[in-house]
């Protein structure tokens, strides 16, 4: 979805055809990406069906390709910074830092960073969260791609957004490895 210059770009979305919400729907590389990963039902509590990307990381070719596919579509974009969401955007943003020439900006939890820190609090289903990074972290106008495993209502990453933009930076997209369909109507945040 795109809408006010910020888009989130996702490369697989469990029972949605490619045509609908993927980035490069006739790359052949989806179906290993979405093959790779595992569906728990009932974790970590009734009703809730669990991503589990851990059985992606443990295929080399499959999690290469998951990154490649984002770096093919960031490369030459100008992006300065990549911004990687706790904890499971750690896995996927150095990576694709490393790989268009970015530095990387770690996004945490409340209280996990020495030092002199920004936060940005949000609203969940049942209270609130907070992302926090270091202040410097980003300088004003640098292009910045957010990064996250899943995006399922936006609120995380409209929090990222919220925060990058505040110290002043350009958000370029977000990016995320998987998106679910059930919450797509339910994305609250007007910019993703």
């Amino acid at each position: 979805a795109k809408e006010n210059g910020h888009a989130t770009a996702v490369l697989a979305m469990p029972d949605v055809k490619a045509d609908d919400a993927v980035v490069a729907p006739a790359d052949p590389r989806l179906q290993g990406i979405s093959d790779a990963i595992r569906v728990v039902p009932h974790f970590p509590k009734q009703g809730i069906m669990f991503n589990d990307i851990t059985t992606l990381l443990l295929r080399p070719g499959v999690f290469k390709d998951a990154v490649d596919m984002f770096v093919e579509r960031y490369r030459g974009m100008g992006i300065a910074a990549v911004a990687g969401i706790e904890a499971r955007g750690f896995i996927f943003g150095p990576a694709i830092a490393l790989a268009i020439g970015a530095k990387f900006i770690p996004l945490r939890k409340p209280k996990k960073l020495p030092g002199e820190v920004i936060s940005e609090t949000y609203v969940l289903e049942y209270g609130t969260d907070c992302l926090e990074m270091h202040v410097g972290a980003i300088e004003p106008r640098e292009r910045v791609l957010i990064v996250d495993d899943l995006v399922a209502t936006g609120g995380t990453l409209c929090a990222a957004i919220n925060l990058m933009e505040r110290a002043g930076a350009d958000v370029v997209e977000c990016a995320c490895l998987i998106g679910l369909p059930k919450f797509k109507p339910k994305l609250h945040c007007h910019r993703i």
